[in-house]
């Protein structure tokens, strides 16, 4: 089964989930702001060909909070995963996880032109 993280208060999270349920897609859903992922599950995504600056949410409260767009460039990964890994709430959603291939990171391209 697939893994879809969401905020379920986000309108392109409930879109994109919409879309899977109409595709006849289950997934296992995860609400990545009381879940969020652990370093090791996103530092994986980095070995998938995931730019780690992809992953941050840079419209989000959290990320303008922090003063992130300034920060991030000098931040060591570690420090980058850190932050990700403690508020889901700065990382960019929702995510689309299949085993060990994640699928998606974001909504803009509907799920039906993905290789599901």
């Amino acid at each position: 089964m697939m893994i879809f993280y969401e905020y379920p208060k986000c309108s392109t999270c409930r879109k994109a989930k919409a879309e899977l349920q109409k595709l006849g897609i289950d997934v296992e859903v995860i609400d990545i702001k009381t879940n969020p992922p652990a370093v090791e599950t996103i530092k994986s995504w980095l070995t998938r060909g995931f730019e780690l600056k992809k992953l941050f949410n840079t419209s989000g409260n959290s990320y303008r909070e922090l003063g992130l767009k300034d920060k991030l460039p000098t931040m060591s990964e570690d420090e980058a995963l850190a932050l990700l890994a403690a508020d889901g709430m700065l990382i960019k959603r929702p995510i689309l996880i299949d085993g060990d291939k994640v699928l998606q990171i974001g909504y803009r391209t509907p799920y039906a032109d993905l290789t599901l």
